[in-house]
């Protein structure tokens, strides 16, 4: 009757007040937005509708203050909702997000009911603004909400878990990630902690408002989530398992069971009950026990059998808490039980009591807990370390991995206290252990989100991953597995990993980074591989993956460092023949080459492009890979000049000299005729005989080679420059050096070059005991240097010289001549008879005189040696005579 009182026109003013200010609020709701922001829309709308001029013209009516009224109450139910779950706790809201978009449907449509009403009483005056009505009321009569799939699927999960009653620590974390996602709540324990307490706070409420199927379900929820990680107050647990511990100690040490109470038992399976529920009867059963019953078309109290005309279950939740202390009890007992079995040692304790943790891990999460705060893992992992015993090492591991699975404290525990430095080297041992090692670590690696970075870091060290590489190329394909996902990873937070697991012998990572990767990441693999040391198997298995064309890439239009650093990848690549194979097919020789010589090259680009030169140059190929990218033979003179030139350049560095007269000389052992080029056309002799003089031992070496060579073909340059002081000491140096028989082989090869007309020459060999350098060779040399020794002794046999020759039977060379004529090769022995033969012709001077019946002459047969009549074919001594 008071409302009769007031002016329509006041009641406008308000209902339009009253819009406004709920779809303002409607805005703010954090949960459901979407749902809301509807609501907010079409509320906007009708208090732009409301405050049309024509509505100011409102009869006076009874069905149009009827219809106001109906609008204000459907708005204050909206406005009640948004108080209703505007500062409402953000899980609560997601778990019951279904039933909120349902309320904000009904009342949205029932304000469409309302808008309809009003239009209705006022046809006249609303005529004007009747299309905005007429639209505003449809799309609210007809509107359907409906919460994101996202948080539908999230409240699906968490029912499904309710009613498979998973109460195990893996799903209570997903499930408190999955909601602490959704929510926007950091996943962390003091905000979980904060989240936990305002959903207890509803539960509260939900209680005084004597709403039993809420508070249930809260309960439920509540209980899940707190076997989460995040969700566990450890100081709490701590203080529950000593509250626990308090009571076992007054057992018995060798009690490790409490018996149950028989209230503890459902009455239909006669087992301990995790639901308990009552009925009417006062009967108590196993919740999923019950139902089964009743599904089975039962109707009676299972243990009096009384007919039961009221069916309802009522949690039993003071039961339920009592079986839960007895239940924990027992824990506590058996974590006392392992503790003392670990402690004492003797093989078959330890296992039992490893079998027994594992036991009570499965029984309740809670018990990694407890274990841990119960010393037991320390001890474990101490016996870990010195335990000798296989299978016990195994078993261990087992546990501990059951012992960390899910449980973020535990991990960090075993990473950080040393039990990280016991599991390590377990990768290592008997294919049972290793496998369950390498599973152990692969746990301790994982977090809720996936990887835990900051621990995988902790594990990147050479030796582990030589062991994970081992693991990996092993025969037990479980633990392969592990440890591919394992160096996965490891390489994929450090490229330096992909160092140590290429020298540890898994090239894949590296081979991709170079093939694959960025122009950085590259340079700084490729820059590793120089630096490492590859067997042939290696360098084939680089080369066939496909890193040569990638290295070629970069030697054509890299910078300066990538030019410089594919040469060098290149070099030890060249060492293995197939990779040269490849090389030369994909076109790699004639851009080394263009690169050798282009102007203004750095010295260290040409140092490697002749050290590649020189792989190919001085193996078994021969000149076959020396072909362009089509196959084409290339020119081997142009690049024999260049070389040549390059010596003419103004002091070029020792490190420039000797990779390039390394390839000179490998070239021109391929051809004769590329030796007449270097020697006629490049001026090689007055190029390389300085080079004698260089104070760097290697190029003196080269040069001597080189020189052999070139003295085919213009021996005399090679006789006016020894000449000169202090020159053919060098040479006898060369002839006198063991070590290096390929220097041997040249000096003597040269002297044997040289015209043996030079008589100066051969004397002053004789002065500075060349000619004893010779024989010595002659009598210990490689038989190459042999061949060149006897060529060159030709100088000294010479009839017209009878003094030389009998300096050279004075230094003990016939009998010498004599064996190569047995162990000779073809060419050395036809150079000792030709050596017997010069020898011969003096035979009126040269008499060897046997200690035996009998002497030996010359024979004028240059390719044999005949003995007297009364000669003795196998003298051992030898004396000279005049």
């Amino acid at each position: 009757m008071a409302l009769e009182l007031v002016p329509i026109g006041t009641i406008l003013a308000v209902l339009t007040t009253q819009v406004l200010k709920t779809a303002q609020a409607a805005k703010d709701v954090l949960i459901e937005k979407e749902s809301f922001k509807v609501l907010a829309k079409h509320l906007f709308e009708i208090e732009s509708v409301l405050k049309e001029p024509q509505l100011l013209k409102l009869d006076d009516s009874r069905a149009a203050r009827q219809a106001l009224e109906t609008l204000e109450a459907d708005v204050k139910k909206a406005n009640n909702l948004v108080e209703k779950y505007k500062n409402r706790a953000s899980f609560y809201l997601l778990v019951k997000c279904r039933h909120i978009v349902n309320e904000v449907q009904e009342v949205t449509r029932d304000i469409g009911k309302s808008l309809t009403g009003l239009s209705l009483a006022n046809t006249e005056v609303l005529a004007g603004i009747s299309d905005q009505m007429n639209r505003l009321q449809d799309e609210m009569l007809r509107a359907e909400f409906e919460a994101s799939h996202s948080q539908l699927q999230i409240v699906d999960k968490l029912n499904q878990g309710l009613r498979d009653q998973k109460l195990d620590q893996g799903f209570a974390n997903d499930m408190l990630e999955e909601i602490a996602r959704a929510v926007g709540v950091p996943v962390e324990p003091s905000e979980i902690s904060k989240e936990l307490a305002s959903f207890r706070r509803e539960k509260e409420e939900a209680a005084n408002r004597k709403e039993r199927a809420e508070v249930f379900f809260l309960e439920q929820v509540i209980e899940l989530l707190s076997h989460a990680d995040a969700a566990r107050d450890y100081e709490e647990i701590k203080k529950q398992y000593f509250t626990r511990l308090q009571v076992v100690e007054q057992f018995d040490d060798r009690e490790e069971y409490i018996t149950p109470l028989n209230s503890f038992l459902c009455r239909i399976n006669r087992t301990v009950m995790t639901d308990p529920v009552s009925l009417c009867t006062g009967t108590t059963c196993e919740r999923a026990a019950i139902k089964a019953w009743f599904d089975s078309g039962e109707r009676t109290d299972p243990e009096t059998g009384e007919i039961l005309e009221d069916t309802t279950l009522r949690s039993n939740l003071r039961l339920r808490q009592t079986i839960e202390e007895w239940r924990e009890l027992n824990y506590c007992l058996g974590i006392r039980a392992s503790k003392a079995k670990l402690l004492a040692s003797a093989d078959s304790c330890v296992e039992e009591a490893l079998n027994q943790m594992q036991d009570l891990m499965r029984e309740k999460s809670i018990n990694k807990d407890w274990i841990s705060i119960g010393g037991l893992t320390d001890i474990v992992i101490s016996i870990l370390g010195t335990s000798h015993n296989k299978d016990e090492k195994r078993k261990i591991l087992v546990t501990l991995k059951e012992l960390v699975k899910g449980h973020v404290k535990n991990k960090e525990k075993l990473v950080n206290d040393g039990g990280w430095d016991h599991v390590i080297p377990c990768l290592g041992r008997d294919p049972s252990i290793s496998k369950a090692a390498v599973e152990l670590l692969y746990e301790l690696l994982q977090e809720r989100s996936g990887w835990n970075v900051s621990v995988c870091r902790k594990l990147s060290q050479g030796s582990t991953i030589l062991l994970l590489v081992t693991l990996l190329k092993g025969q037990v394909r479980e633990s392969a597995v592990y440890a591919e996902k394992i160096l996965n990873k490891l390489v994929e937070i450090d490229e330096e990993n992909i160092s140590w697991a290429a020298k540890s012998g898994w090239y894949k990572p590296l081979i991709d980074r170079i093939v694959q990767g960025t122009d950085s990441s590259r340079i700084s693999m490729v820059r590793a591989l120089v630096k490492m040391e590859l067997f042939d198997s290696h360098l084939k298995l680089l080369g066939e993956e496909g890193i040569l064309f990638s290295l070629l890439q970069m030697l054509s239009s890299g910078n300066f460092e990538s030019k410089e650093l594919s040469l060098s990848a290149l070099v030890k690549l060249s060492d293995c023949a197939a990779n040269r194979e490849l090389i030369a097919a994909a076109g790699g020789l004639p851009l080394v080459i263009k690169l050798m010589f282009s102007a203004h090259m750095r010295s260290m680009i040409i140092v490697k492009c002749s050290e590649i030169l020189e792989k190919f140059s001085c193996n078994d190929d021969g000149i076959k890979f020396f072909i362009d990218e089509n196959g084409g033979q290339l020119e081997l003179e142009p690049i024999v000049s260049n070389l040549l030139a390059l010596q003419q350049n103004a002091h070029p560095s020792q490190n420039v000299r000797r990779p390039a007269l390394r390839a000179l000389l490998g070239i021109c052992k391929l051809d004769a005729g590329l030796v007449k080029t270097a020697v006629l056309t490049a001026k090689g002799v007055s190029l390389v005989l300085p080079l004698l003089d260089d104070t760097d031992s290697e190029i003196r070496e080269i040069a001597i080679n080189l020189l052999f060579l070139f003295s085919h073909h213009e021996p005399q340059g090679v006789v006016e420059y020894l000449l000169k002081p202090k020159r053919l000491e060098a040479l006898v140096g060369f002839l006198e050096n063991d070590d290096k028989s390929d220097v041997q082989m040249a000096a003597a090869g040269l002297l044997a070059n040289l015209p043996k007309s030079e008589v100066a020459v051969t004397m002053k060999l004789v002065d500075l005991d060349g000619l004893n350098a010779l024989i010595k060779i002659i009598r210990t040399g490689t038989m190459e240097a042999k061949e060149n020794a006897l060529s060159a002794l030709f100088r000294f046999t010479d009839p017209a010289n009878p003094k030389a020759q009998r300096i050279v039977v004075e230094q003990g060379a016939y009998p010498l001549f004599v064996n190569l004529l047995t162990t000779g090769s073809v060419t050395a022995k036809a150079r000792a008879a030709a050596l017997i033969g010069d020898l011969s012709r003096s035979s009126q001077e040269l008499v060897v005189v046997s200690n035996a019946r009998g002497c030996w002459v010359f024979s004028a047969n240059t390719s044999s040696f005949m003995p007297s009549t009364w000669g003795c074919l196998r003298c051992e001594n030898y004396v000279l005579s005049h």
